[in-house]
């Protein structure tokens, strides 16, 4: 299996499993010996090491809940401002 370093969406890690991924080296596997294991190389697993570095996986749950109920204000809006361009469209051809 192997993993994307960019964001999660690319990933097929979930963040969960980078959690635990780093939690592994951090209990005294070595990196290169991990990073085999889990089909990543040293680079992934180090920018893995400064996104994550000591959250717990409840932490992260806690986050994508927090990320997801602010993204729903930002799309709301978005909709609201796309439905506004759209009127005064419409609204411009007629007059």
């Amino acid at each position: 299996m192997s993993y994307a370093t960019d964001d999660a969406e690319r990933s097929s890690a979930c963040k969960e499993q980078i959690v635990r991924i780093l939690k592994e080296v951090e209990a005294g596997a070595r990196v290169a010996e991990t990073g085999r294991k889990h089909g990543i190389s040293e680079p992934t697993y180090y920018v893995w090491k400064n996104k994550y570095a000591g959250m717990e996986v409840s932490r992260l749950r806690h986050l994508k809940y927090v990320q997801a109920e602010l993204a729903r204000p930002k799309r709301m809006c978005a909709d609201l401002a796309l439905e506004h361009h759209a009127l005064k469209d419409v609204l411009s051809r007629k007059l």
